[in-house]
């Protein structure tokens, strides 16, 4: 079992920034794909970036490539998904999740296993 807990949301003005991160428990955390996602009100879930268990490796959706970053500390056992230019389209409560598989290719929130409690993040125009 893999606990997580996200914080860092709220709210932002266009063009701002945000840093979320996700703190993770539980037994070989480190050895996890972890992995970001997004939930708007009446949307799916929507993948936003993974980064692999050793850290040397992510992939971004094309909605946030370029102006997010994704890293992972696993002596803590934390995650931090970083996203500039914020946009009002990014609003939505972001998730963190952990998943034992790893694609070069858009996640989907089937592939991972355990989910935190989401965290809201608001971009006002």
């Amino acid at each position: 079992q893999v606990q997580l807990v996200e914080s860092g949301g709220g709210l932002v003005q266009a063009g701002g920034s945000l840093r979320l991160s996700c703190a993770a428990s539980g037994r070989d955390v480190g050895t996890y794909t972890m992995g970001w996602f997004r939930q708007a009100p009446g949307k799916e879930r929507e993948f936003v970036g993974a980064i692999n268990w050793g850290g040397d490796t992510t992939y971004y959706a094309d909605s946030v490539k370029g102006r997010s970053a994704i890293s992972r500390d696993n002596a803590k056992n934390t995650l931090t998904l970083q996203m500039d230019s914020l946009k009002p389209g990014d609003t939505a409560v972001y998730y963190c999740a952990a998943s034992r598989r790893w694609r070069i290719e858009d996640f989907l929130p089937a592939d991972f296993a355990f989910w935190g409690q989401g965290t809201q993040v608001t971009v006002s125009a």
